[in-house]
């Protein structure tokens, strides 16, 4: 165990609660450019998916693939889940900075395919190197957060990372549409180019390689990480079928291969999944599915929010998107407002609080789309935004701090791939849900609602569990002895 990894299991409460860190601390010499990376990190990822998603119809418009666009969010999501899973153990085989500096690079390839194809297929295996890269690059750098930062900076950089999530929800549709006016859509690719090469330097300056650590030598999940990645494929193309007895065949072989994945890393000697991943009986377990639980949610708004309210409320699509941002930037205020809270029984109860309000919010938003009160929509934005933005800096430090030392970078890197894996799976089964209500044959607004209002009661019941669950880690995290490791 290292001396900062000691520093984080035996912190004790009037520690934590005696220091909680100042804003400027991660603008000092010591965190400046290790701040600015994982910011970069985010905002490779951040701005890229917003900058590809308004670009898209105009590469349809000249590529043609009507029939595929939707592949290319569904393979860069899975390319980066499967990528994101087998971070850890890439880290703990070859080095962060080395792990870092490769999946930058194929990041950067899948980039510049995708910006100089000629086809739509080009452009799908472009998005395919994009998700592998970010995948591996998103994981790794939180598996850094703890690494680099003392516990009382830990919310803080979260906070940050909000905020420039907040940037890209407003910057990137903005600055995408300007680019596609005025040179063309593959300008908005190659603005990944200058982020990538500065990233890379900043990794190889200052990110460690291995730390002395003895390397293991592990097999290759090969087979796990082919069965989670038919699981994902399969309950995506669910998602996009039109026809349920195909999309009910789909889940099945969905659930089964997920389960397979599931079965053979419990068995092998070098696990993909901490310990005690999602059991019902630890703080870890019951966090992690807090995180994929919250993803599932959110993901139905991530669909159908822009889409509502075009068609529903009649806005103009600039409007709809900033109403969409609205979300991204309550997260970021209340992110950066409870980041400053250093009672460890006010941060634990942040965690709970959080998927509360995210009940609320989803709970608003469904009786706004069947009243359609726009105000209410307004407010159920700001309590979604919110509910991310005061729970998941610490919902996340949470589970970095109670992983045994030795699974940390585990735990660590598999909370943004959860993520993903929240919002691809979330949105499959959202499109699922409302093509059986009838949103395919809807004629008109007045029809649209019901197949619409119906997605979000699915987002609204996922919700739910996601509140029970963190509450009930909280309560573990509260008695010791409950949180069995």
């Amino acid at each position: 165990m290292t001396v900062h990894e000691r520093e984080i299991t035996e912190l004790t409460p009037a520690v934590a609660e005696s220091d909680g860190g100042r804003w400027l601390d991660l603008l000092a010499p010591r965190y400046l450019v290790a701040t600015a990376m994982l910011c970069l990190g985010v905002a490779l990822y951040a701005f890229n998916g917003f900058l590809v998603s308004t670009v898209m119809p105009t590469t349809v418009a000249e590529l043609g693939g009507e029939a595929v666009i939707s592949w290319s969010l569904t393979l860069f999501l899975t390319a980066s889940i499967i990528a994101g899973t087998s971070a850890a153990m890439l880290k703990e085989r070859f080095g962060a900075r080395l792990v870092l500096t490769a999946a930058a690079l194929v990041f950067l390839a899948g980039t510049l395919l995708a910006a100089t194809a000629t086809t739509m297929a080009a452009v799908l295996l472009g998005r395919i190197g994009q998700g592998l890269g970010e995948g591996v690059v998103a994981a790794i750098c939180y598996a850094l957060i703890p690494e680099i930062f003392p516990p009382r900076l830990v919310p803080k950089v979260f906070g940050a990372e909000a905020l420039v999530w907040a940037l890209a929800a407003f910057g990137g549709p903005v600055l995408a549409g300007y680019l596609t006016e005025t040179i063309s859509w593959r300008a908005a690719f190659f603005v990944n180019v200058p982020i990538i090469a500065i990233f890379v330097l900043m990794a190889v300056t200052i990110v460690p390689n291995r730390q002395g650590r003895e390397v293991r030598s592990t097999a290759f999940p090969g087979l796990r990480l082919a069965l989670l990645a038919t699981a994902l494929v399969t309950v995506l193309v669910a998602g996009l079928s039109g026809a349920l007895p195909q999309a009910a065949v789909a889940l099945v072989v969905a659930v089964l291969a997920l389960a397979g994945s599931l079965h053979l890393d419990r068995r092998a000697k070098e696990t993909v999944l901490p310990a005690g991943a999602f059991s019902l009986g630890s703080a870890l377990g019951l966090g992690l599915w807090a995180v994929l639980l919250m993803s599932l949610a959110q993901a139905t708004s991530s669909v159908y929010l822009v889409f509502s309210l075009q068609n529903l409320w009649h806005f103009p699509p600039t409007a709809a998107g900033g109403m969409s941002a609205l979300m991204a930037i309550c997260w970021s205020l209340t992110a950066i407002g409870v980041a400053n809270l250093r009672s460890d029984s006010r941060k634990r109860s942040m965690i709970w609080i959080g998927p509360l309000l995210l009940v609320g919010g989803l709970g608003l938003l469904v009786a706004s789309l069947l009243s359609g009160k726009i105000a209410l929509l307004v407010v159920a934005q700001v309590a979604i935004g919110a509910a991310f933005g005061v729970s998941w800096g610490y919902l996340s430090q949470m589970l970095m701090d109670t992983a045994p030392a030795h699974e940390r970078d585990k735990t660590s890197t598999l909370l943004p791939t959860l993520q993903s894996a929240g919002y691809a799976l979330g949105g499959a089964l959202a499109g699922l849900t409302a093509n059986a209500a009838g949103l395919a044959a809807a004629k008109g607004a007045e029809d649209l609602r019901g197949p619409l209002a119906t997605a979000f009661v699915l987002a609204f019941l996922w919700s739910l569990p996601a509140a029970l669950v963190s509450w009930r880690a909280v309560r573990l995290l509260r008695n010791p002895r409950g949180n069995a490791r």
